[in-house]
């Protein structure tokens, strides 16, 4: 990792498979996790928070395997200030060649209150589980939960105990969104210039975006002095979510001339990884997102699109390749060979291997039989809907046929694979989505409710691929299912299982409170 003693350094911590996957309705499986590390690693990441070992056995075994393959970046694991969380965590990270613990506790009145102690009792607490983290970690880190609400004084007085402790790191969150710039920036400043020792640790800051100011606030603080921004790709996290590390980073690159700070984020892979986090978490990202929405390049209005042909720069402050966009003028259909394939793949911010590809491939072709022409948007529907259906899923849509029309009732034939073993069934619906969806649930039954059923056409025209999101609930477990196909009913019946193999995943998680 590069040496962050340069003041100007300023170190990206993602916490995607943390915080981001504590979003409701955020599920990753074992694999996906270790796929999206080893995209953080190669992007750049400085430190990778790779989960809350305790909270599962899944997520330790993910902490562990990613920990076990990682090369460059520091991979951290979340513990509360409890011994045997602070232990489960170490035996988690320890196969890192950079190892780092991070270990929390809610300092504000409103959290003091949750496990009962005074402030003196709080105090010791603090010292006694850094201490008990450095005694295995050289590289720990602590985090005031809900630092932005707590008292200035006593604020001081616990990072300054965290700091005696051992704590190398010192996180000062907003856990719930509440601060502003002025006083991100001021309560940074003010931590660094009272605390004894302030100057030998390195201070992060960790925002919450519940009142839209996330990135400013991130940045803000970093002007105040910290030198660690935890943020997740997309934004993704609890509730509004967290800093966007792309933000964030591109924000730092385009205003280097009042922002004076630098990253080693290779930002040309910003895209790529936008998109795979999507597909996995199951959270679209908005038209109109910054950086990496599907409008945050496109000019519709007449003056725009005219200067636009005069010069880039008039409505752009960053080029598309600057986050791994590429212009291209090919145009795919059902006779572009493999090598066209990959290029336009390539373009689009897609680096897939031999084995991906030949999928995708079979898949593109089937595609470009039932569809003229294959514009961008299709191509990364194809490529996200690859990603979301693994052939290690417990459930698997195998045969569907339906019959439909005006006179009810509506059926379908389905043929669904439950762990390895094809099970069928016929079944009636009040439509043919309905009598699906009936069907998977007499092969697979289940408590789980359907919250949100949505529709949306990828491309115009009535050969357009539709994408098909479902959101369903399970005792307070939420997770959203997506699929991609020209046949509405059949993306519909694929998402709707791909959202039943993520609450099969996240009926083992059962995350404790976390910043």
């Amino acid at each position: 990792m590069t040496d962050t003693n340069k003041q100007d350094r300023v170190l990206i911590f993602d916490t995607t498979l943390r915080d981001g996957e504590q979003s409701p309705g955020a599920t990753m499986s074992h694999n996906e996790k270790l796929e999206i590390a080893e995209m953080l690693e190669a992007m750049g990441v400085d430190i990778i928070e790779a989960g809350f070992p305790i909270a599962s056995q899944g997520d330790f075994a993910a902490v562990k395997a990613i920990a076990e393959n990682s090369k460059t970046s520091v991979i951290c694991g979340l513990s509360r200030a409890i011994f045997k969380d602070i232990d489960r965590c170490w035996e988690a990270v320890k196969y890192a060649p950079l190892p780092r613990i991070h270990t929390f506790i809610g300092t504000s009145p409103q959290h003091r209150a949750i496990p009962d102690l005074t402030k003196d009792e709080m105090i010791v607490r603090i010292h006694d589980t850094v201490t008990h983290a450095r005694n295995l970690c050289d590289n720990v880190q602590w985090s005031a939960m809900d630092a932005t609400r707590t008292e200035e004084d006593y604020l001081c007085r616990t990072v300054e105990t965290a700091i005696k402790a051992g704590a190398t790191t010192i996180n000062i969150p907003d856990t719930v969104g509440f601060t502003a710039p002025r006083e991100s920036a001021d309560l940074i400043t003010m931590l660094i210039n009272k605390v004894p020792g302030a100057d030998a640790v390195v201070f992060a800051t960790h925002c919450h975006n519940d009142l839209g100011m996330a990135t400013a606030n991130a940045l803000a603080a970093v002007d105040g002095g910290a030198r660690q921004i935890e943020c997740t790709i997309n934004g993704l996290g609890e509730r509004a979510g967290n800093t966007a590390l792309e933000e964030v980073v591109m924000a730092l690159r385009v205003r280097n001339d009042i922002m004076p700070y630098r990253t080693d984020i290779d930002t040309t892979k910003i895209m790529n990884i936008s998109r795979r986090v999507a597909t996995v978490s199951g959270f679209a990202v908005q038209n109109n997102k910054a950086i990496v929405g599907k409008n945050a390049f496109a000019h519709e209005s007449g003056i725009h699109q005219d200067g636009m042909l005069k010069s880039a720069d008039t409505f752009e402050i960053m080029r598309p390749q600057d986050i791994g966009l590429k212009e291209t003028n090919l145009v795919m259909g059902k006779h572009s060979g493999r090598a066209a394939l990959r290029s336009k793949l390539a373009d689009l911010g897609y680096d897939l291997g031999d084995n991906q590809l030949k999928d995708v491939f079979v898949r593109f072709k089937a595609l470009a039989d039932r569809k003229k022409e294959v514009y961008d948007d299709d191509l990364i529907a194809l490529v996200s809907d690859e990603g979301t259906h693994q052939a290690y899923d417990y459930l698997q849509v195998k045969f569907l046929r339906v019959i439909c029309g005006t006179e009810a009732p509506q059926s379908a034939d389905l043929t669904l694979t439950i762990d390895g073993v094809d099970h069928q069934i016929t079944s009636t619906g009040d439509g043919p989505v309905d009598a699906v969806f009936n069907a998977v649930n007499q092969l697979f039954p289940h408590d789980a409710r359907l919250a949100v059923y949505q529709v949306h056409a990828v491309t115009e025209g009535t050969d357009a691929q539709a994408t098909v999101s479902v959101r369903m609930e399970e005792n307070g477990k939420i997770v959203n299912g997506q699929s991609a196909d020209t046949d509405t009913v059949v993306a519909s019946a694929k998402a709707y299982v791909n959202a039943l193999n993520k609450l099969i995943v996240r009926r083992e998680k059962t995350a404790p409170e976390a910043e």
